[in-house]
């Protein structure tokens, strides 16, 4: 909608930071509680997560033959569809996939954190974790530990062996070398390590136009571009330079470290996605979105034939003692343009909301049987099976399975209640950590810290009532709530839990209020109906539900609702006359156009639209949306409050007229 796309507001950045000598590393003193381990039948694993890679798009390009280490991958080992969770967001996931605990256990909740101290965001760290991780498990079972770039790993802890941390590259965002205050305190473990990969560290500026040929076409003027987040291409350098430092750096870890488990992440895969992911073999596409396709319409799909390489190269650093084993924390809606066409003018997709909830987990070598398909694995599976593959066995308050289905190791009962009884590693740690805006302006570029991405606390309290603990949900919002007394969203959320507890009244208070404070929050109309239904008021729960739909057209629970009771998603369907029935098909072709970037043919059909149907004040939001995406803002003003002379108690038409006159 017009709404999200202009309250977008600024950030600042931040420089790079200088960095240290050379020494040998070190080893971490071992903890009195360790894993139990039979070293037998043990493998050294290598753990790759690849981030939002989409198991439909593999197959595809499987079947196609371009994908040939992912295929090897499939017919010499096991594999299987790896069911993430929501919210689908990257460091909650890979703190789950790397700890084997819920995200109400590990507490790293969002991409970002408040500081108490200063009330400023932060991203979030290792510090924040608030369970141990496999390379701290690993290292108590003297057992030696590669990381690189992997999610919350900053400031870098001490293990057994190296932890290149998850801000290794975020000191590179700017040309030029300019030095900034943060400080590169933590960055690796041991610090010395961080001078030692310099070489292998590469910057957005050493990325030349012939290397990246294969994804980006464009010609040197814009290449040379000066670095900027807002810039599409600066952006893909940054994680194309990113993806090929952590898969250099894994690589040298392995062969001159020798650790036990090397856990390696790259991004350049979701990264990339969401900064072209809707141009990926898509059809029929006009005006500024074929230029897009033009210059980066092969963006993705070569992204997804460099991961293949990275997997091959992997491959070939196995011997008989190593199992490879391939993570992707989600899928991706490739292909798809976005409701509001508004999104694709600086190609940025909108938050989670096009991730899928299926990513993949493959795995070969030791220990894996060939040809075999994992049961529905998920993301709590991942650490337990690592575990088993290097001969330790999983605690029992480690919620996941390991998958013995694809394996060939011995079934063992667990024997330790749990690991985390003396502390872990980075819980006596709790300091604030320095804010860095140059990683926050990352983030907000990809969409990922807009008006409606809970964080923190916030996804954590709804994660618990996810799991059905609703007095703790409840208790979480109320605190949320005493913070942050007008936030809608919030007190929508509490209403939630109250109702699921029977407390209807209080519920339906806490909507009413939410509904003031966030008009267009479909959840708080979505919700009111729920109570409506269970106190036997069919038609207002109707009502509301339509009214969820009304603000949020594709606010699939009110739309269940509504099928699941019988009713339409609007009111009075069949009092529409035949010429307003053809005018809002005409209105769903003009959707259709605007999102292939054909805004005059989209106007063509709205002024067809208007002739039949000169009352119906969607045809106005229509085009109010198609006239500010030509820049037409003078034109966008006038069509909604004509919209409004229909509609006056419209809240959408109303604050998207605000936002223009603003």
């Amino acid at each position: 909608m017009l709404v999200r796309r202009l309250g977008i507001m600024g950030w600042r950045r931040a420089g790079l930071v200088k960095r240290a000598a050379v020494v040998a590393l070190f080893t971490l003193p071992i903890g009195l509680l360790v894993p139990g381990c039979s070293s037998d039948s043990a493998s050294r694993v290598i753990v790759l997560g690849l981030d939002g890679m989409d198991p439909g798009v593999i197959d595809l390009l499987m079947s196609e033959g371009r994908m040939p280490n992912f295929a090897r991958m499939r017919q010499e080992g096991a594999y299987g569809r790896l069911i993430s969770s929501r919210p689908i967001l990257s460091p909650i996931i890979w703190t789950t996939i790397a700890t084997g605990k819920t995200p109400a256990d590990h507490r790293i909740g969002h991409f970002v954190a408040v500081n108490e101290k200063t009330g400023e965001q932060l991203p979030v760290t290792s510090q924040m974790r608030g369970v141990k991780a496999l390379w701290n498990l690993f290292s108590e079972a003297e057992k030696k530990v590669g990381v690189v770039g992997w999610w919350a790993t900053w400031p870098a802890e001490s293990v057994n062996g190296a932890i290149v941390s998850d801000h290794t590259c975020y000191h590179f965002l700017f040309d030029g070398g300019q030095e900034g205050s943060a400080d590169s305190t933590g960055v690796t473990y041991p610090i010395e390590l961080e001078q030692q990969i310099e070489p292998m560290v590469r910057r957005p500026a050493s990325v030349g136009r012939d290397e990246v040929a294969r994804f980006v076409q464009v010609d040197a003027a814009e290449f040379d571009k000066p670095f900027a987040f807002d810039d599409d291409l600066s952006h893909f350098k940054w994680a194309y330079a990113t993806a090929e430092t952590y898969r250099a750096v894994g690589q040298h870890l392995w062969q001159t470290e020798k650790p036990d488990l090397l856990m390696v992440y790259v991004e350049g895969t979701d990264s990339t996605a969401h900064l072209f992911g809707h141009l990926f073999r898509a059809e029929g596409l006009a005006g500024e979105l074929a230029e897009q396709q033009k210059r980066y319409g092969r963006a993705v799909e070569e992204m997804y034939l460099y991961a293949d390489r990275i997997v091959g190269q992997y491959l070939e650093l196995m011997d008989d003692d190593t199992t490879l084993v391939v993570v992707s924390d989600h899928g991706f809606q490739l292909g798809e343009l976005p409701d509001d066409p508004s999104k694709t003018r600086d190609m940025r997709r909108v938050s989670e909301k096009f991730h899928n909830i299926e990513g993949i987990i493959y795995a070969v070598g030791k220990n894996v049987k060939p040809r075999r398909r994992f049961d529905q694995p998920r993301l709590l599976d991942v650490a337990p099976t690592v575990m088993a593959l290097a001969g330790l066995s999983p605690a029992r308050d480690m919620p996941g399975r390991v998958l013995y289905e694809g394996l060939d190791v011995r079934r063992e009962d667990r024997t330790v209640a749990s690991f985390e009884s003396g502390g872990s590693a980075v819980a006596a740690q709790r300091e604030d950590a320095s804010v860095d805006p140059a990683i926050l302006e990352r983030l907000r570029a990809l969409g990922y810290l807009d008006t409606e991405s809970p964080t923190g606390d916030r996804n954590l309290a709804a994660l618990l009532f996810q799991e059905g603990r609703y007095e703790e949900a409840a208790r979480a919002y109320r605190e949320l709530i005493a913070a942050k007394p007008d936030d809608g969203g919030l007190r929508a959320s509490l209403a939630g839990a109250l109702g699921a507890m029977g407390r209807y009244d209080q519920s339906l208070e806490q909507l009413n209020e939410a509904t003031r404070l966030s008009p267009l929050n479909p959840e708080s109309y979505h919700n009111r109906g729920v109570i409506y239904e269970k106190l036997g008021k069919p038609n207002q729960a109707i009502a509301e539900y339509r009214q969820a739909l009304r603000y949020s057209p594709g606010y699939e629970a009110s739309g269940r609702a509504l099928r699941r009771l019988g009713a339409s998603p609007s009111a009075g369907p069949k009092a529409r006359t035949p010429e307003e029935r053809r005018a809002l098909e005409l209105a769903d072709g003009a959707s259709q156009a605007a999102r292939r970037g054909d805004y005059a043919g989209a106007m063509k059909l709205l002024d067809e639209a208007q002739g039949m149907a000169p009352r119906l004040a969607l045809l106005f939001q229509y085009r109010a949306n198609v006239a500010f995406l030509m820049g037409d803002r003078d034109s966008a003003r006038a069509a909604l409050r004509r919209a409004l002379e229909i509609e006056p108690d419209n809240a959408l038409y109303r604050t998207n007229l605000e936002r223009l006159d603003s």
